[in-house]
């Protein structure tokens, strides 16, 4: 039997709300079917939990303590106060908190309240959108040309359809060959006029070019320097079949072995482009560009590459549209989330080229062991509300053993993403280690990672409701993966990290964003978040969605929670503002939303 150690105190009695909506469930959710509520409240069937991979089971078979050396530390911390010293850290440069418990929640709240208005300002501005079609216009292009064209309309009318506060701008630039004189390049600038690009691009002849290689790096250079771009989300999908002019892109004949004869070289370009604040993204037609994708991308990092070789022009347009169509949703979740400031994304893009992705030879991996710990998933939305709920008493631990590799596979814009294998389950269980990047010096890194495990528990405890809500529909089930604390010593130096089961064989996608962009359309994940608005009462949007989708059920891990207490959840919760702003305004209810009885 595994053993665990339990800081719930059996004398103490559960703690009571202190106000209406917590102290009554009756008020759970006014505007779904009230027998519904009161059905889904009591029932907890086994075969949804267990989608979660839950621990709960162990905690009714008694207590055993696992680490001396982790009590200590759990008994002299102060959850609720650790956490508001952080909020305040985070937004504040001194570190000093000598207020009252009173004192330090308010200051807390009113910063928070003043970085969520500054996020939501952020996420406002990249809502607006440049989007610039680079295209090689080439004799051998033409195809590419029309499907430009012809699914630009496409393109506006789905963004409008599922994000309708994003609006666009389009531009264009083709380019051809030195030899093409005054007709090496033809530039539109940005408009918000659809049929303007369209009846510019319907002039744009291919034609011209000499030897191979074409002047990439001019059409990019004008692009970026010619074009009027001035929105927060600036986007440039560049589109060729041919290579630029230099021997370290190609091994074909050129007429300019040495490179562009005006002596524009990528690094020069690229640059100029990322001072611009430009997301790069490409859609490669022939093989003859892969040396090409590989000298970008040891200049900005990793890119979007989308296949766009070959097909009829219905499956051309088609490749357009979606790539264009995730280009902007993709890059507006990065400006939304990191900001206007482009430096930080191919920062990051530049980490992910010093990612392993190769998983290690487990049988020659260092084992560790640890200890990790979980709440109790709550039995009412009156627990998931009240504060006290979320404490010591209702933790639970046990040992653990594990192996993980040296370096981490994948990284975004706050945590490396490690493999894992957890030694201690028969047989042993792929995981994944996640572990949290550039925290404050004096962070409390227990209190930072129980707060991931918090919002998995929440959104987990809500997931198994709506599953019993669905259970006679033909809707896919939203399951989320279980994350737990998990604390080792390793190389003499104590580590904190989030463990997490590994999903297998899948594709992993994100389906939403917190700051409301819906990247994937799925009716059942659009209605899951709305089920989490009414079944809380309005206090709670489980958001930002992301994982894989299997024919019958999804797989989640790392929501976002907003929530009407900005002093919960992390500095993705925009609050009040965040669940009006990022979800009601976006939210289009469909069939499920109604089959559920949710209302708006």
């Amino acid at each position: 039997m595994q053993k665990f150690f339990c800081f719930h105190n059996k004398a103490k009695s559960k703690p009571k709300a202190k106000d209406a909506e917590a102290n009554s469930d009756s008020t759970t959710a006014t505007l779904v079917a009230s027998a519904l509520i009161s059905d889904l409240e009591k029932q907890n069937h086994p075969e949804i939990s267990s989608k979660r991979y839950i621990d709960d089971a162990e905690s009714k078979n008694g207590a055993t303590v696992v680490s001396s050396s982790l009590i200590p530390d759990l008994e002299k911390l102060n959850l609720p106060e650790e956490r508001l010293k952080r909020y305040i850290d985070e937004v504040e440069a001194k570190e000093s908190h000598s207020d009252s418990d009173l004192e330090l929640r308010n200051k807390a709240a009113a910063l928070r309240e003043n970085a969520i208005s500054k996020t939501l300002n952020k996420i406002k501005r990249s809502m607006e959108v440049d989007l610039c079609f680079v295209l090689d216009c080439t004799s051998s292009m033409y195809g590419h040309i029309a499907a430009a064209k012809d699914c630009i309309l496409q393109v506006v009318n789905y963004v409008k359809s599922t994000n309708p506060s994003i609006k666009i701008c389009v531009g264009f630039c083709g380019y051809r060959d030195h030899c093409d004189g005054r007709k090496r390049l033809q530039i539109l600038d940005f408009t918000s006029s659809y049929e303007k690009f369209r009846a510019y691009l319907s002039h744009v002849p291919a034609t011209g070019g000499g030897d191979t290689p074409e002047d990439v790096l001019g059409g990019l250079n004008a692009a970026i320097t010619k074009l009027s771009w001035r929105h927060g989300t600036r986007i440039l999908l560049h589109i060729g079949d041919c290579p630029p002019h230099g021997r370290r892109y190609h091994a074909v004949d050129d007429t300019y072995p040495d490179g562009d004869p005006h002596g524009l070289t990528a690094e020069s370009v690229l640059t100029e482009m990322q001072i611009e604040n430009i997301l790069y993204f490409f859609g490669k037609v022939t093989d003859q560009t892969d040396t090409m994708i590989e000298v970008f991308r040891s200049i900005i990092g990793e890119f979007p590459v989308f296949d766009l070789v070959g097909g009829d022009p219905i499956t051309l347009i088609d490749r357009l549209y979606k790539a264009a169509c995730s280009a902007i949703t993709s890059s507006v979740t990065l400006t939304s989330t990191i900001g206007s400031d482009i430096k930080n994304v191919y920062s990051m893009r530049k980490k992910r080229l010093e990612m392993n992705p190769n998983e290690p030879d487990w049988n020659e991996s260092v084992s560790h062991t640890g200890v990790v710990l979980w709440y109790r998933t709550p039995k009412t939305v009156g627990e998931l509300k009240h504060h006290g709920y979320f404490n010591k008493s209702n933790l639970f631990s046990r040992n653990f053993s594990f192996k993980m590799s040296a370096e981490p596979f994948s990284a975004g814009a706050e945590r490396y993403a490690y493999f894992g294998m957890d030694t201690k389950s028969e047989p042993n269980r792929k995981v994944v280690i996640k572990e949290y990047l550039s925290l404050k010096q004096h962070t409390n890194l227990i209190e930072k990672y129980l707060e991931a495990v918090e919002v998995s528990t929440v959104a987990h405890y809500l997931s198994v409701k709506f599953n019993l809500a669905i259970k006679r529909m033909d809707v896919k089930k939203v399951n989320f993966l279980e994350v737990k604390l998990l604390r080792s010593t390793i190389d003499f130096k104590t580590q904190y990290y989030a463990v997490e089961p590994r999903l297998q064989d899948a594709e992993f996608k994100r389906f939403n964003v917190n700051s409301g962009v819906i990247v994937e359309l799925r009716p059942s994940l659009e209605a899951f978040a709305h089920f989490t608005y009414e079944y809380t009462n309005k206090y709670l949007v489980v958001y930002d969605l992301q994982g894989v989708e299997l024919s019958d059920e999804f797989f989640l891990t790392d929501p976002a929670i907003h929530c009407v207490d900005p002093l919960r959840f992390g500095k993705t919760n925009l609050g009040v503002k965040g669940i009006t702003n990022c979800f009601l305004a976006n939210h289009k209810c469909n069939d499920i939303c109604k089959k559920l009885g949710l209302s708006r």
